[in-house]
C-alpha cells in the first residue's frame, strides 16, 4: 500500500505542481503536445484562480482516477482487530456481571440483587474469602446464641444439620460460611462488620 500511495504522490506532483519544461513541448510527439498542453493549462488556471476551486478539483480527482497507470483494485486497509469467520470458536462471548457497591446485608423484607447507594438490595451472592465458602442464607431465621466456630464448620453447608441451631423469626435473615455467621434484621451496611470477610461473588445479568 506505500508503494501505490508514493506512486499517486509523484504522479500528482509530476502533473499538477511542476511546470513543464518549454523545450519539452516542442520536441515531443502529438500525444505528449496535448498532454503537456492540458496540464499546462490546468496548471495555469489553479495558478491564476481561474474557475471555481471546485472544479479544479474535481478535474483533478477525475484525471488521477481515469489513468490507466495506476490499479483499479481497491486498496486493503491493515485492521488491528483479528479476523473471526462464522463458526470460529475464537471468538466467546462472555456475559456481563455485576458487582454490589456497597455490599448490603438484611432481613427478609429487604429485597435481593444488585447493590447500589441508590438501589439498596442485599447481596444474595455472597463468597467469604477466608474459608471460600459461598455464604448461605435463611430467611426468617436466626442463629442461636451457643453457635460457634466448630458448628459451622462441621455442619456447613448441610441444612439438616444447621437447622439444630436455627431459631424461627419473623423479619430476620441468618447468614454463615463455614467459618462466620451473622443473623441481620435490618438493612446493614457490609462495611460496618469488620469482622466478616465476606465479598459480592458478582451477579449475572
Amino acid at each position: 500500500m506505500a508503494d501505490e500511495l508514493d506512486r499517486l504522490l509523484d504522479e500528482v506532483e509530476r502533473r499538477f505542481c511542476r511546470m513543464p519544461e518549454r523545450g519539452a513541448a516542442g520536441g515531443g510527439q502529438n500525444g505528449d503536445k496535448t498532454g503537456a498542453g492540458a496540464a499546462e493549462g490546468r496548471s495555469a488556471k489553479m495558478l491564476t484562480g481561474d474557475g471555481s476551486d471546485e472544479e479544479d478539483i474535481d478535474d483533478i480527482i477525475d484525471e488521477i482516477c481515469n489513468d490507466s497507470s495506476f490499479p483499479r483494485t481497491p486498496l486493503k486497509l491493515k485492521s488491528n482487530s483479528p479476523s473471526v469467520t462464522p463458526g470460529s470458536n475464537s471468538t466467546v462471548v462472555q456475559a456481563h456481571r455485576k458487582m454490589c457497591c456497597p455490599v448490603y446485608l438484611g432481613g427478609s423484607s429487604s429485597p435481593n440483587g444488585v447493590g447500589t447507594n441508590i438501589s439498596k438490595r442485599t447481596c444474595d451472592q455472597l463468597r467469604c474469602t477466608a474459608c471460600d465458602f459461598r455464604v448461605a442464607l435463611f430467611n426468617d431465621y436466626t442463629w442461636d446464641q451457643s453457635c460457634d466456630y466448630l458448628f459451622f464448620r462441621n455442619n456447613m453447608p448441610e441444612l439438616s444439620k444447621l437447622r439444630a441451631k436455627m431459631i424461627k423469626k419473623k423479619g430476620s435473615r441468618a447468614y454463615a460460611c463455614q467459618c462466620s455467621w451473622r443473623s441481620v434484621g435490618e438493612l446493614t451496611d457490609l462495611q460496618a462488620e469488620q469482622q466478616l470477610r465476606w465479598v459480592c461473588g458478582k451477579h449475572a445479568e
